[in-house]
């Protein structure tokens, strides 16, 4: 501070208020408030003509963010000047200074977030990479937000002058702690990291868990998550269950598409080549069943009363299943009757190999004497 003032009293400016301290440090201030403005105009300009120049697409979006924290850290500056030349002095002025420096850490603290939400969105936005996506972007912006709040949190602390060896030293045991008490808690956090890392399914993905429920992902949270079931029921999952369990994702391929099979049987005897005409044309004439991949129907087995047949056929959603299953079964019986084939049911002959004797009432006491 001494070089400073040392340096400010050269100033033609502030010698002519030599001696009223006050009247210095309200035109020091003065003058780096013009300064700011200034500075941070034509630095503005300067980065522009750069990031045309060189084409960044991001550019004047970090430019536009990067106009408050600049402005205020010179004005901070001037403040501090202005702190320096007053009469103040002593320990209030070295807390001031302190005060200035940790609220201009808090400015570029909210400048490093908002830039680390703009960087990872237009990393989320490239499809060469798999990493970052639009499912896992909410996971590495947490974490980016931490790990800057924890930096501007040392930085604080070292600007009072506080050691943080034995923060840091109480903080480890305490995270050890915390550790064994919410073990269950940890292990659906690294669950759900790694659900939001791998993207074993996504929101909007219709999953089949091993446990037999089916519904629809509505959201996928770093704890737990939310499946709704066709029955509008809402399941809420652990990650650390959702991590260990087998899981069926019926929208997960090269598509949404999903398969439908429908098993058939017919009486022995019916016209092989008609029951697969009824059944292709069933199919066909539906309008939720997709013309590509074509409907299908197999021959695969003849059964204990029935020759059966399986009718594949694919629809845009998974939800679509319920419905075309039983408008392709209505259909597939209405042709079936009006064709003529016969679909068995169990029949049992049961043969009775010895009728049993007829019930006689036991003898009287006169007919045994």
């Amino acid at each position: 501070m001494d070089e400073l003032r040392a340096y400010l009293s050269l100033s033609i400016l502030l010698e002519i208020f030599q001696g009223r301290p006050w009247v210095q440090a309200a035109v020091a201030l003065g003058i780096f408030v013009a300064v700011a403005h200034l500075l941070t105009a034509l630095i503005q300009r300067g980065l522009l003509r750069l990031v045309c120049k060189v084409g960044l697409r991001l550019g004047g979006e970090i430019i536009a963010n990067l106009h408050q924290p600049l402005f205020y850290s010179i004005l901070m500056v001037g403040l501090a000047v202005s702190l320096a030349l007053s009469p103040i002095g002593g320990t209030i002025e070295r807390t001031a200074i302190s005060a200035l420096k940790t609220v201009n850490v808090l400015i570029w603290l909210g400048f490093f977030i908002r830039l680390s939400g703009i960087l990872l969105k237009a990393v989320a936005q490239r499809r060469r990479q798999q990493l970052i996506t639009q499912q896992t972007l909410p996971l590495f912006q947490n974490l980016a937000f931490l790990l800057i709040c924890a930096v501007a949190l040392y930085v604080g602390f070292r600007l009072w002058g506080v050691d943080m060896t034995a923060w840091l030293a109480s903080a480890g045991v305490l995270a050890v702690a915390i550790g064994f008490a919410a073990k269950d808690t940890l292990s659906n956090f690294v669950a759900g990291f790694f659900i939001l890392a791998e993207s074993p399914y996504k929101i909007g993905d219709y999953i089949v868990l091993d446990t037999g429920e089916r519904g629809e992902i509505t959201e996928i949270g770093i704890r737990s998550t939310r499946l709704m079931t066709r029955d509008d029921v809402e399941l809420t999952i652990p990650n650390g269950i959702m991590g260990n369990s087998k899981i069926v994702n019926e929208s997960g391929g090269p598509h949404p598409k999903f398969r439908i099979r429908i098993p058939v049987g017919v009486a022995y005897g019916s016209d092989v080549a008609l029951v697969k005409s009824v059944l292709s044309g069933v199919a066909e004439t539906n309008e939720f069943v997709c013309d590509e991949p074509e409907p299908r129907v197999r021959f695969r087995q003849f059964g204990p009363s029935s020759l059966d047949f399986e009718l594949l056929c694919w629809v845009e959603q998974p939800s679509q299943r319920g419905l075309v299953v039983d408008l392709l079964l209505t259909a597939i019986n209405q042709r079936f009757s009006e064709e003529g084939v016969e679909i068995p049911f169990v029949k049992r002959d049961v043969y009775i190999k010895e009728m049993p004797a007829e019930k006689r009432p036991p003898p009287s006491e006169k007919t045994r004497q």
